[in-house]
Formats: structure tokens, C-alpha cells, sequence
């Protein structure tokens, strides 16, 4: 077992690989700046392909020594005690993960460490009730044969996880990763590498055995993500970002054929109906759009409201957007963080600055806040309403990722499915409308893999998440993830 507490850096602010059940140095460090005021909150140690080598051949060594063939039972009663050892330390995975990403601590503690020790436990209950298929066949001859199958470790795992639910993504990732016997070396974002490294510290006090867990620092492209995805040992690579990214690891791992599960992007649509109750829908839409700043895969960005509500809807949510209060994390009437970085908000800034090119009128928003004081030095963008764009628009095309949405009114049930489904994205919708028939016949006609009905955001962890088209690739979720971390064999024995 690790003794990575010996191991760890003795001064901050400092952010180290971790191989092994060790934290180790990288070839490099890079900065992280708190997209809240711009200060440094971390000195990164960027991992070389050296590096990389080392993880992948500890993970593998992890798995040749045991830990693939370990009972379900005990890989079960190992993540419950990862769970415990999380909701022990709650405290710390909120510093971390508020300093990375400057999202209010309040979310923070809501969703995103709540959500971690919700992951690992949900997954000890799959994995433990979870069977697979046998069959008693009848041969041709008279005789019988037992056919079953039994379920082994994908092997070495890359996991690649995303800066917008850090902590909250890679325990999705990686609880059943491990709960089926793999071993795993995760990439986070280089704009949020603490949560991840905090909890190699947390595997190695659970008991988690060293080499099963590891996590390498750096960038994309000539870093640490290109050395893990193109690293021979890797047996399947596992990630959740944008779609151009998935693209390039899709060809970085082609040449040996290993399987991946992509979460992409999406331009997700919301359809509201004339019957709708609207004070409710509007609330909701508040929260799917402006929700972690917009930076959720899953928030709203086209919102398609039918004509006789189209005012009293675009007044309702301008009126929700203006009221959203921007301030440090730590502040309790704090309801929206900045973005994540400046690199990020010219990127936003710079879809305001099309949809206006494109004909749109700005009901709110578009620009940048005074925050005053060293607040000035973050991230923060208005929350931003646009209306007169159509489907035509590059701004109703492409994924923006911020505090961001456009209205547009339609007339009919048809044309409103027809808008939904007029995008290359296919990963959630929402519908709002009153008439139950028409929610469940409406959401079933919407070309994703999430189609929420009167709500947003309401997930069982059994149910299949994921999306088509440029949302991604595969299934996960509950026994959905077992599909991708697991390798069936099939025993047949004549009887």
C-alpha cells in the first residue's frame, strides 16, 4: 500500500504528478492563475513522456500484480472506503476545487465534491449487483452445452477529464474504471490539476493499492496528453471536452485500434411551449443556461420559444439574468463564478461580437463586468441574451461554452422538433410545456442522448448519459460504463 503522505510535497503552492503512490516532478512547471482575480494559485509540475512511461508502466504493473483479478466484493468495499475518505476531507476538495476554478463554493459543495463521494459509492452498488449473460443450449445432436460470460478488465485506462467539473467528471470516470479491475492514468486540465492529485492522496489513504491510480500534468498537444494517448500500453482512452479534441484523439489512437468513450460538446436546445407554466420554465431555463457560468456540456444555448409567450418568456429571463450576482466563491450571495480563464473569455467575447455581426439584438449582457478592485483582474463576462438570430447563424451553430443563449420564437410543434434537431450536436434538449403528452411525445422525437421534460439537470446514475453526432461517442452510467471498462469472455463448456 502507498505512503504517498511522506511522499508529498512539503510547500505550497505546488502541484506534482502522482505515480505510484509517490508525488513526483515533472521536466517543467507551469503557472495556474485564479480566474478570479488573476493571482497565482499553483506552480504545476508538467509531465514529459519519461513521465507518462512511468505511469502507464506502474499502472500496468498494478495490474498484472493482482488488483485485475481482486474479488468484486473487495473492489467494492475499497470504493466505499475512497467515498468515506472524501466525505472526511470534504473540506479540502472544496478549496481546491474552488481556487482552480472559481466557481462558488456554495456549487462547489452541492454538486461537485457531493457528486465525487455520490460516484464512487453508486458504482460499488453497480458493479456488486451488476450479472451477465448465460445461456443452456440445445445442440443439434441431442446434447447440451453451458455458455456464460465473465466479465475482465479493459487494462490500462486513460482518462481525460475536462476544467469544468473537475472533481465531479473524473470520479465518474474513474469509480468504475476501478470498480472493474482496470488501472488508470488520468490527464486533467491543465486549468484544474489540483482535485485530481488530492485524490491520489485519498486512494493511497483508502488502501487503493499503488500504481492503480495515477495522474500526469500537462497540455494537449507535445505534453502530457499526446504522450498518454499515443502511448502504446494505453488500452483505451476515456474523455470529456470539446469535440475537436475527441477528433484528434480518435486519430492519436487509431493507429492501435483501441476503444474510446467520448462526452463532447453540445448546442443544446430548449423548446417551450405555449402551455407551459411559465414562471417554472423560466426559472429553469435561468439554471440550464446560466448555470457554472454556462461552462456545463449540458446548459442551453438555443432556447426556442413558441410566438404567443415569446415576450413574457425573453422578459422573464432577462430579468433572471440581470438578477445572477458575480462575486468571489467564498461570498454566500455569490450565484456566478467567472470563467475559467482569460484565454477562454476572448473566446466568448468573441461569439458577442459575431452574433451582433450576424443581426442579433442583445436583450442583455455581451460584455465585460466592472467588478472593481483586484476582481478586475479575473475572468468575468456578463450574462449574455441575444434574439433576432435564426438557425442560419454561425451563433445558433457553433458551441460557445459561456453565460450565453439566443431566443427565437417558432409556431408549431413541427417546426420546434425541426429547429431542435437542425445542429450537429446531439446531446441534450429540454421541453417545457404542461401537456404530458406532448412532453413525452416531443422529448422522444429529440435526436440526443438527454431529453429533460419540465426540469434540467435531473440525473438517476443508472440511467445512459452521453450523446451522437459531435456530442460523443458511447454510453455511461450505472451497468452503460461496464460496457466500455470491461472486457466479456464467453466460457463454453459441453455438457
Amino acid at each position: 500500500m502507498s505512503s504517498s503522505a511522506a511522499n508529498a510535497p512539503a510547500s505550497t503552492p505546488s502541484v506534482h504528478n502522482f505515480i505510484n503512490g509517490s508525488y513526483v516532478a515533472g521536466v517543467r512547471t507551469f503557472d495556474k492563475v485564479s480566474p478570479v482575480d488573476g493571482s497565482l494559485v499553483s506552480q504545476v509540475q508538467e509531465a514529459g513522456r519519461e513521465t507518462v512511461d512511468e505511469a502507464v508502466k506502474a499502472a500496468r504493473r498494478a495490474l498484472d500484480g493482482g488488483w485485475g483479478r481482486m474479488s468484486v466484493a473487495d473492489r467494492a468495499r475499497l470504493l466505499r472506503r475512497v467515498a468515506d475518505r472524501i466525505e472526511e476531507r470534504f473540506d479540502d476538495f472544496v478549496a481546491a476545487e474552488v481556487a482552480d476554478t472559481g466557481k462558488p463554493e456554495a456549487m462547489a459543495r452541492a454538486l461537485d465534491v457531493a457528486r465525487a463521494h455520490a460516484n464512487f459509492r453508486s458504482f460499488a452498488d453497480t458493479i456488486s449487483a451488476t450479472g451477465l449473460d448465460s445461456f443452456l443450449t440445445e445442440t443439434a445432436d441431442g446434447g447440451r452445452a453451458l455458455n456464460y460470460a465473465v466479465r475482465g478488465p479493459l487494462g490500462v485506462v486513460a482518462v481525460i477529464v475536462p476544467w469544468n467539473l473537475p472533481l465531479l467528471l473524473l470520479t465518474w470516470k474513474v469509480a468504475p474504471a476501478l470498480a472493474c479491475g482496470n488501472a488508470v492514468v488520468v490527464k486533467p486540465s491543465e486549468e484544474t490539476p489540483a482535485t485530481a492529485t488530492l485524490l491520489g492522496e485519498v486512494m493511497a489513504e483508502a488502501g487503493v493499492p499503488d500504481g492503480v491510480y495515477n495522474v500526469v500534468h500537462g497540455f494537449g498537444p507535445d505534453s502530457a496528453g499526446e504522450c498518454l494517448t499515443t502511448h502504446p500500453g494505453i488500452d483505451g482512452v476515456t474523455f470529456t471536452g470539446e469535440s475537436k479534441t475527441g477528433s484528434a484523439i480518435m486519430r492519436a489512437v487509431a493507429p492501435l485500434v483501441r476503444p474510446v468513450s467520448f462526452e463532447l460538446g453540445g448546442k443544446n436546445a430548449a423548446v417551450v411551449f405555449s402551455d407551459a407554466d411559465l414562471e417554472r420554465t423560466v426559472d429553469g431555463l435561468a439554471r440550464s443556461v446560466f448555470t457554472n457560468t454556462g461552462q456545463v456540456c449540458l446548459c442551453t444555448e438555443r432556447v426556442y420559444i413558441q410566438r404567443e409567450v415569446f415576450d413574457d418568456v425573453a422578459a422573464g429571463l432577462t430579468e433572471r439574468a440581470e438578477a445572477l450576482r458575480l462575486g468571489r466563491p467564498e461570498d454566500p450571495a455569490t450565484t456566478t463564478g467567472p470563467l475559467i480563464s482569460q484565454a477562454h473569455r476572448e473566446k466568448v467575447l468573441s461569439y458577442a461580437a459575431l452574433a451582433r455581426q450576424e443581426g442579433a439584438t442583445e436583450l442583455t449582457g455581451g460584455g465585460i463586468p466592472a467588478m472593481g478592485g483586484d476582481l478586475d483582474g479575473g475572468a468575468w463576462m456578463q450574462p449574455t441574451l441575444w434574439t433576432g438570430l435564426d438557425n442560419s447563424a454561425r451563433t445558433l451553430r457553433e458551441e460557445v461554452f459561456g453565460p450565453v443563449a439566443a431566443l427565437v420564437p417558432f409556431d408549431t410543434e413541427e417546426e420546434a422538433v425541426a429547429l431542435a434537431n437542425d445542429t450537429d450536436y446531439g446531446l441534450a434538449s429540454c421541453v417545457w410545456t404542461s401537456n404530458l403528452e406532448r412532453g413525452h411525445r416531443v422529448a422522444q422525437r429529440m435526436r440526443v442522448g438527454m431529453s429533460w421534460v419540465n426540469t434540467w439537470y435531473l440525473r438517476d446514475l443508472r440511467s445512459p448519459f452521453g450523446g451522437s453526432g459531435l456530442s460523443g461517442i458511447g454510453r455511461e452510467g450505472g451497468a452503460h460504463s461496464l460496457h466500455f471498462y470491461t472486457q466479456p469472455t464467453n466460457v463454453c463448456v459441453q455438457l
